[in-house]
């Protein structure tokens, strides 16, 4: 594969969406540049992900806390946690769906929203708003489409590529949050993107020192991004 060369922009400060007495910043591969759909297989393997039109990897300045981590699908099982939300969803159905104008996906999206933002201001989201943080013209998403009894009950946004995938955004009907959708939408990609023949399932980044973010390492062996090598995280206590 041939790629040009490309620019890398750097973003200006502005506040951390981890840390609130934290500022951040993005190194942003040119969202101009015409290679964008080459580039990105390769900027995934570099620490870089999607959202919307940019490809970005966190650049902050004093801070090294967002390190890029992903699956190695060759050596994943699931755990015993795992394994019992794979019964529990025996009836989620999933199906693997280009983008596309689904008022259904939006209302679901919306509705996950005000109920995990409410009042942040992504509850407010409009349809052009939601567009522009999943897709991308350029992007290779796909929409993993999880349905119970006929109805869409979770959407997990994913980019797929030959070399990866990257897991983007996950969003699912809030009422049914024991069945563990969230997990249950990171081992169906990770069962696609095995069929697939891709090698990695990339899960954006770990922050050990966020909550939120803590759940990544559930998914044994994760490895993570340490400067320009990938290396095994260690097993969640």
């Amino acid at each position: 594969m041939h790629v040009g060369a490309i620019r890398l922009l750097k973003t200006l400060p502005h506040p951390c969406g981890y840390f609130a007495a934290r500022t951040a910043r993005n190194l942003v591969i040119d969202p101009l540049a015409r290679d964008l759909p080459e580039v990105f297989p390769l900027a995934l393997e570099r620490g870089f992900r999607r959202a919307g039109g940019h490809i970005y990897r966190p650049a902050c300045i004093g801070c090294q806390a967002c390190v890029a981590a992903r699956i190695p699908l060759a050596d994943f099982r699931p755990n015993r946690a795992q394994r019992r939300c794979i019964a529990r969803n025996a009836d989620v159905l999933t199906t693997l769906e280009t983008p596309q104008e689904n008022a259904q996906v939006y209302a679901l999206y919306h509705r996950y929203l005000r109920a995990r933002h409410r009042g942040g201001g992504m509850d407010e989201g409009s349809r052009d708003d939601f567009e522009r943080f999943l897709t991308a013209p350029w992007s290779p998403t796909r929409f993993l489409m999880l349905h119970l009894d006929g109805q869409l009950v979770g959407v997990a946004v994913t980019d797929v590529t030959a070399l990866g995938w990257s897991a983007v955004y996950t969003f699912f009907a809030p009422e049914l949050a024991a069945r563990g959708l969230g997990t249950l939408a990171i081992l169906r990609q990770i069962e696609h993107a095995r069929s697939a023949g891709a090698a990695h399932l990339y899960l954006g980044y770990w922050n050990e020192e966020h909550p939120k973010m803590r759940y990544k390492n559930r998914f044994a062996p994760l490895e993570l991004l340490r400067g320009t090598r990938w290396e095994r995280a260690a097993p969640a206590r």
